[in-house]
């Protein structure tokens, strides 16, 4: 089956009277050539109909544009499928990540969509060769399907244009091609499958949110779905299609269920911690409902599996500590494939060939950009497909990072990693948060993180607080409902152990964080805000009440489920007493905020609400909003702003005095 499933001059006063900027895609080609330093008030504003829309940003220097350019010029290329012998990628070489062919290993790479709108997922029909593949518009998520013609290379769009579709996958034979879709009340997650010729079955509608089709049977006659109803826990069903009857599987069982695939004969693997701490592979037997686990009870989860067509192997990745380890299994027997050494990092996108002697994948390092390879398992040969670059940089020259662990409050150990400069220190201080809340910091590439250790001089720690996957279900728990800002109290004790270390400067420490993790700065400069010389906040949530209440109406179950129910009077109260928002008179430190307008997921008005009450407290406030972008900035032009952008906002932080010593903020 195929799935569709971030010593330098001293810099002048951070500016405090802010303006609206509006700035063309063009806008940093042309300050490269015209930049003059940054004044100490804000520019004035100019006309301009472009995506960006910026206040209380100073010019960027030409210096730092010139530093930028090669860190920005990075690229990393990902597997998304095999096409013949041949495989399917996504990549960028302009504005927007687009599909591209690979015919051979290190081969030239054929684009085959072009539109200025990302397109980063698609499946190839198991038998004509073709693709569909998704795509939406300016960052709404509200994904559209495409078929493209390989023989004709003609589209035809397979989607009603305003609903949203995802998890898009083609049955065996090709008939098929099933999704999740909002067609029917634009809430509830319906289940369809339809044909290229139009045929189409609605396999189930009306029954909420959180649908996911994961694998149909070889006969094309029964269909397994899950149904995630909160990151601890999924139920798993099986759909006749002809009759439409659904029966539950596991019925007695709650926990997390990750994924699931029809094997041979009357089996189901699936991943679950049902019966454990970590998430194990399982093998299901359907007509008796007896699981055994084909993985060890280890302090590591099983975070992705695929079973070839033929369902004579099944390749699986365990996360450990943040690192990945590939392992492939001949099916009936369960028994080890051996495999060529890989290269540490992060492994992705498990892709069988259809012929089921080929596994394709994706790996990415912290000194590497992402590429895709493969391995015969047959020679047990590892080909290397794509070469990702490094915008000129010597990737020698790139910092590794290295586990840390540091104590909280209540004495339980978390783990980070930590980027430090080459350079003697003492170093200031980047601390990253990631989002989700259950995301996971791992050391994948990051031109970012490179630029910060290596221009910058700034050490970068990724903590992997409480509430983060990856670290058993218990850990991920410790962090839900009434127990939120325990997760906030990791990052004081994180902030500790960095006044600890002699090469950390603990008076130069900026928090930077996006959408949950966005929260994370905002509750940090809440409650450390005089520890902090900065932050850098990204589509954060300000509000956990209007947050919920104006999230896409398909999100908001399962937000409530993570957050808890703000229809609830008593947790309504609660979310509201620890929103930044609402403590907005106890942050004092200078930030960076940015924002897409078309997000769905963290609404725009979060931002906006945070920026104009930080300006009425006389908060120093950056702001770029792009009109263009969702959840994130995802086209290059935005992205290159933003990063110089905050890139100017960090050296303005580590020039100026701490702000609880001698400077004054308001």
């Amino acid at each position: 089956m195929s799935t569709l499933h971030p010593s330098h001059p001293r810099q002048e006063p951070f500016p405090k009277t802010p303006s609206r900027v509006v700035v063309s895609a063009g806008l940093l080609a042309l300050a490269a050539c015209t930049a003059t330093p940054p004044p100490t008030e804000a520019p004035v504003a100019r006309e301009s109909s472009a995506n960006l829309v910026v206040e209380g940003v100073p010019d960027v220097p030409a210096s730092l544009l010139e530093q930028l350019a090669p860190y920005q010029n990075t690229r990393s290329t990902r597997m998304l499928d095999w096409m013949g012998d041949g495989i399917l990628v996504a990549t960028r070489f302009g504005e927007t990540t687009q599909l591209h062919q690979v015919a051979k290993p290190l081969g030239m790479r054929r684009q085959l969509t072009f539109f200025a709108e990302p397109v980063r997922s698609a499946a190839t029909h198991p038998v004509e060769g073709g693709f569909v593949y998704a795509k939406d518009s300016g960052g709404s998520e509200f994904y559209q399907l495409f078929w493209r013609n390989a023989a004709s290379g003609e589209t035809m769009q397979v989607s009603d244009g305003r609903s949203r579709y995802i998890g898009a996958s083609w049955s065996p034979s090709g008939r098929w091609l099933g999704y999740s879709t909002t067609e029917g009340n634009g809430v509830d997650w319906d289940l369809h499958a339809q044909s290229l010729a139009g045929e189409k079955r609605v396999l189930q509608e009306g029954q909420g949110v959180g649908w996911f089709i994961e694998d149909w049977s070889p006969d094309e006659r029964r269909v397994v779905v899950s149904r995630y109803l909160s990151i601890n826990e999924s139920r798993l069903y099986e759909f006749d299609i002809e009759s439409g009857e659904r029966t539950r599987l596991l019925p007695d069982v709650t926990a997390a269920i990750g994924a699931a695939s029809y094997g041979n004969d009357d089996a189901i693997y699936l991943t679950t911690d049902a019966g454990s701490e970590f998430i194990r592979l399982e093998r299901l037997q359907r007509s008796t409902g007896e699981r055994h686990a084909l993985t060890e009870d280890t302090p590591w989860n099983v975070e992705s599996f695929a079973i070839c067509r033929t369902k004579e192997r099944l390749a699986y990745v365990v996360n450990e500590d943040g690192i990945s380890r590939l392992f492939v299994l001949q099916l009936p027997q369960h028994a080890f494939v051996a495999l060529p050494p890989l290269p540490q990092g992060i492994v992705s996108g498990l892709r069988f060939h259809p012929d089921c002697t080929r596994l394709g994948f994706t790996i990415s390092s912290a000194s590497t950009p992402a590429d895709a390879f493969s391995i015969d398992l047959g020679s047990r040969e590892l080909t290397r497909w794509t070469q990702g670059e490094t915008g000129g940089l010597r990737a020698e020259n790139f910092v590794t990072p290295r586990l840390i662990r540091f104590p909280s409050f209540d004495d339980r150990r978390i783990s980070a990693f930590l980027y430090e400069p080459k350079t003697p220190g003492p170093h200031p201080v980047i601390v990253n948060i990631h989002g989700g809340p259950e995301g996971q910091a791992r050391p994948g590439f990051s031109p970012s993180t490179q630029f910060y250790a290596k221009e910058l001089g700034a050490a970068v720690i990724f903590p992997n607080v409480r509430g983060s996957a990856g670290y058993g279900k218990t850990f991920l728990r410790l962090d839900n409902g009434r127990l939120r800002e325990d997760s906030v109290r990791d990052i004081g004790a994180l902030l500790d152990w960095i006044a600890a270390q002699p090469q950390l400067d603990a008076s130069r420490v900026v928090v930077m964080g996006g959408s949950y993790g966005g929260y994370m700065v905002l509750a940090s400069l809440v409650h450390y805000g005089e520890r902090l010389s900065g932050g850098v906040e990204r589509v954060g949530i300000s509000n956990f009440v209007t947050f919920l209440e104006n999230t896409q109406p398909y999100r908001q179950d399962l937000r409530r489920a993570e957050y808890g129910d703000e229809r609830d009077p008593a947790m309504r109260t609660f979310l509201q007493s620890i929103s930044p928002l609402n403590r907005v008179a106890e942050i004092a430190t200078p930030l960076l905020i940015s924002q897409g307008l078309n997000d769905p997921r963290v609404p725009a008005s979060e931002s906006e609400q945070m920026v104009a009450a930080l300006r009425q407290q006389g908060v120093p406030v950056w702001y770029v909003l792009a009109r263009n972008e969702g959840h994130g900035f995802r086209k290059k032009a935005n992205r290159d702003y933003l990063s110089a952008a905050t890139a100017l906002f960090l050296q303005h932080r580590f020039a100026a005095a701490p702000p609880h010593h001698s400077e004054s903020v308001r």
